[in-house]
């Protein structure tokens, strides 16, 4: 396959940026679309220049840390995967590819494609935790909870925070990945203890660290990796109207 690539390419995050375009020859389809942007990196090298700088790690849709912008979906136009499950084959020869860093303000680009997500962090350190003490492991059975919470439960637990529902967005909001963490501990008994609070402080922090607020559009379960549903955005909203009418802030 031979292909026309137009990357974004920022050298930091007070420089600006723009669109560089490689063509690209020798594409295997069997490639993954990051395979495709380390032979452009070679190229790129052998040429004397700066290699295209974007995350990967496990490359096996875990980590959540290959996120970009693929002709204008987030993680390309493959439902359910990431940017390292996407493959050649679903382009054609001859294609013109699009690719630039996820575009919202409390992700500032770093560099090329990577971005800050450390927001997320935040987020999560203002109430993903439980107090219970757990001990040992328990067996399997000792705490009963119904299947369809379990089931919700490790659903939501699926969220690998890639940052795509953000990018998807128009407002740039967080509010399904804030939503599923905070989901995955209040249908499990041991995070009944601080539910409001953590739905409350997280909620509060996302909206602190500058993500927009969500009004319905549905965009980032579209493009969200592991399906997760704007169910538990509901969810985490009635928790968030519990706590305030408890008189419940992240202080207490």
């Amino acid at each position: 396959m031979k292909l026309t690539l137009h990357v974004w390419r920022q050298t930091g995050p007070r420089s600006s940026g723009g669109f560089e375009t490689y063509e690209v020859e020798d594409v295997s389809p069997s490639m993954s679309f990051l395979d495709m942007l380390d032979l452009v990196n070679e190229r790129i090298t052998s040429d004397g220049g700066e290699p295209i700088a974007f995350e990967h790690d496990c490359r096996e849709g875990i980590c959540g840390s290959c996120g970009m912008m693929v002709n204008g979906i987030a993680h390309g136009p493959e439902k359910l995967i990431t940017a390292c499950q996407l493959h050649m084959r679903s382009f054609e020869d001859g294609d013109e590819i699009w690719v630039e860093p996820w575009r919202a303000s409390s992700f500032p680009v770093m560099k090329d494609l990577v971005v800050d997500r450390s927001a997320f962090d935040r987020i999560i350190e203002a109430g993903g935790y439980i107090s219970v003490r757990t001990g040992s492991a328990p067996d399997a059975n000792a705490i009963p909870v119904p299947k369809s919470d379990a089931d919700r439960a490790f659903d939501a637990a699926a969220c690998i925070g890639c940052g795509a529902c953000v990018a998807a967005c128009p407002n740039a909001s967080a509010m399904l990945f804030t939503a599923a963490k905070v989901a995955h501990l209040s249908y499990v008994p041991q995070g009944q203890a601080e539910r409001l609070e953590r739905a409350a402080g997280m909620a509060t922090v996302h909206d602190a660290e500058g993500f927009g607020n969500c009004t319905n559009h549905g965009a980032c379960q579209e493009v969200c990796p592991k399906g997760i549903s704007v169910d538990y955005i509901a969810r985490l909203n009635r928790d968030v109207l519990k706590a305030t009418m408890a008189g419940l802030t992240v202080e207490d």
